[in-house]
């Protein structure tokens, strides 16, 4: 099986469309379609083009709102605070990042990520918007700038679910890292295909 991820598109229509031309069984979009929720109307029909099932998670530009009524209007799955089972394989995933100066309007505290995170302690893989753990490649933004979560990097640390995906910190796309038993992908607008 063969899982397509995205995120943090930002009314990028040429990486949209690059996205949902790659094969995959299914597509996750982790997040930041839009910029403030404007344009999102126009990701939609792109979107629609998917061969197969298509999940959306709010990133800190969209409301849970937002992406549900977008979900329910193009016929995508809502994939915010939920778990899901594909061949055999259950997939956690929470949207939001933590609390940025932009006052977006997707943003919970550290200890909301806590409560969120602790009954998948056992899930793997986990795709988040959320800010990647703090301190690690996944969330240098520059030379000495590390703006990731130290929730996740805690849970990640604590549990070690075998894959983590997240974006957000735009600097770091395409960056691997691993933590541990951890292999975790900043997956950005470039995306990355898991084969499970």
């Amino acid at each position: 099986m063969k899982l397509a991820l995205v995120s943090d598109i930002h009314l990028d229509v040429k990486s949209l469309q690059h996205f949902v031309a790659t094969p995959a069984d299914a597509y996750f979009v982790a997040g930041d379609l839009a910029t403030f929720s404007r344009g999102l109307d126009k990701m939609g029909p792109i979107l629609q083009t998917a061969k197969a099932p298509l999940y959306v998670m709010p990133g800190n530009h969209e409301s849970e709102a937002d992406i549900k009524g977008f979900c329910q209007e193009y016929g995508f799955e809502y994939f915010h605070n939920r778990v899901i089972e594909r061949a055999g394989h259950h997939i956690a995933g929470l949207g939001y990042s933590n609390i940025t100066p932009f006052k977006t309007p997707g943003e919970y505290s550290e200890p909301e990520f806590a409560e969120r995170l602790a009954p998948w302690a056992n899930l793997k893989p986990l795709i988040c918007h959320c800010p990647p753990p703090l301190n690690t490649p996944l969330d240098c933004a520059g030379e000495g700038r590390h703006f990731g979560s130290p929730t996740i990097r805690k849970f990640i640390d604590e549990n070690q679910p075998e894959w983590f995906f997240c974006g957000h910190i735009h600097e770091a796309e395409g960056v691997e890292a691993t933590m541990g038993q951890t292999r975790g992908v900043n997956v950005g607008k470039r995306r990355y295909v898991l084969t499970l």
